[in-house]
């Protein structure tokens, strides 16, 4: 079973050769190596990533290499954390809370700055007046426009 070995704090200069030969210099052959570039300056982002054969050569590179100071900086190098696995659909709807109460379930996952909807009535005249109010900032083009369909629908 193979081990990856986060490595940090590495400078912008370097490429994975220099990376590599460091490890086979200090510890010996012990897997292969990546190195974490920008995509548009190609160089170093200052971490990467070394893949070992077994748990016992993972500590000794830790115990040999965790603070070696390497072209001006102390390396860190520890286990790297496993990317976690995909939650059951059980576990996740235990977890996550229901979006029932929302119309539209696509809207209740985007931004939260948008107003709550108001239920649709069917047809009943008892609408809550503040819910019925017009948006403030365009309450004056709106009373415009209620005044030219009156007008268009009494003038035949």
């Amino acid at each position: 079973m193979s081990i990856r070995l986060y490595v940090g704090n590495l400078p912008r200069e370097l490429n994975r050769e220099e990376l590599e030969a460091l490890f086979n210099r200090e510890v010996g052959e012990v897997g292969t190596t990546k190195l974490i570039t920008d995509r548009k300056t190609g160089k170093c982002r200052g971490f990467g990533f070394l893949t070992v054969e077994s748990e016992e050569l993972a500590d000794q590179v830790i115990e040999k290499l965790n603070g070696y100071t390497f072209k001006d900086n102390p390396l860190k190098i520890e286990k790297a954390n496993d990317k976690p696995k995909a939650e059951t659909k059980d576990e996740q709807a235990v977890e996550k809370p229901s979006v029932s109460s929302r119309s539209n379930p696509r809207k209740a996952s985007k931004g939260g700055n948008r107003r709550p909807q108001t239920p649709a009535t069917s047809g009943s005249s008892s609408v809550d007046t503040e819910a019925a109010q017009p948006d403030p900032r365009w309450a004056d083009a709106l009373a415009q426009l209620k005044e030219r369909l009156l007008a268009q629908s009494t003038n035949p």
